[in-house]
């Protein structure tokens, strides 16, 4: 099933002044759930993201968050199925039995559809506030620009469910090796100031001025020529590549699945259930 731009459930998509220097604005509005990414949440992303990458009237991207919080990452209670959607990369088989199914459906949901958007042609601005936590990092790691209200934290606390990291593990790119060894052992929170000091974070604003001046950054922006906004996120993007970003991200999501692997023959599931667990966005 493709999705249909006039018909979305789990986010919001509009296109500030469309023309020359037009901006996509996409809001993740699935508050009552911390915006908890399902797969159809994922899905209406990606198709609103496709469609502002090919808009002539679009210059930039902005992701921001309905609700409090940015997101508390995966919904671990989403039961639709991947059927249900079109598939971006050649990731089938997701029913098949042992591992083999589980990391199939990982690659296309998480993995494969995180560093798309981290390559989109056009800059893409994130604007956090609140909490986000584990795979919610993800959607804000693809962004070029992060722009963070004072009281963000951060949290990736999934080490304790018995795996290495969300899938998208960019942790040593964002955060630097000792610190992102810290937040995986701890499970602690990181600080807006701090995301700021260690370069996960551009910008540090009063949580009432986040979307103001997220947008006016995109603004300015969109006064560049588009194919030197281009040339330039792919310069950078290459530079991390050379210096081996790609494959440690694909090494790190193949060791998530060993984990995962192990945790079905101990447990019986993909994660470690430890003691009763307190929801960290609550």
């Amino acid at each position: 099933m493709s999705i249909d731009l006039g018909n979305l459930t789990t986010v919001r998509y509009e296109i500030i002044e469309p023309g020359e220097h037009g901006i996509a604005v996409v809001t993740l509005n699935r508050p009552e759930s911390r915006n908890a990414q399902n797969k159809r949440m994922t899905y209406e992303m990606n198709a609103c993201f496709d469609d502002a990458s090919r808009r002539s009237d679009v210059k930039v991207i902005v992701l921001q968050a309905d609700g409090p919080h940015f997101s508390s990452g995966h919904d671990l209670r989403d039961n639709e199925s991947s059927r249900e959607f079109d598939l971006v990369s050649p990731h089938g088989g997701f029913g098949r039995e042992g591992q083999e199914g589980h990391m199939a459906l990982e690659e296309e949901i998480y993995f494969q559809m995180c560093w798309r958007w981290r390559n989109l042609p056009k800059p893409l601005i994130a604007a956090a506030q609140g909490k986000t936590i584990a795979g919610g990092l993800m959607l804000l790691w693809v962004a070029d620009v992060i722009i963070a209200a004072n009281d963000a934290v951060f949290s990736d606390p999934v080490v304790g469910m018995g795996v290495n990291g969300v899938e998208y593990f960019a942790h040593p790119w964002e955060l630097g090796a000792r610190k992102a060894k810290e937040l995986l052992f701890t499970g602690d929170w990181v600080s807006a100031d701090d995301a700021k000091m260690l370069g996960m974070v551009n910008h540090v604003v009063a949580a009432d001025e986040l979307r103001d001046f997220t947008m006016a950054m995109a603004q300015r922006i969109a006064l560049r020529p588009s194919f030197a906004l281009k040339l330039a996120k792919d310069s950078v993007n290459q530079t991390l590549e050379a210096q081996g970003q790609w494959t440690a991200l694909r090494a790190a999501f193949s060791i998530q699945h060993l984990a995962h692997a192990h945790n079905r023959i101990k447990f019986g599931i993909p994660i470690d259930p430890g003691p009763k667990r307190v929801d960290p966005a609550g």
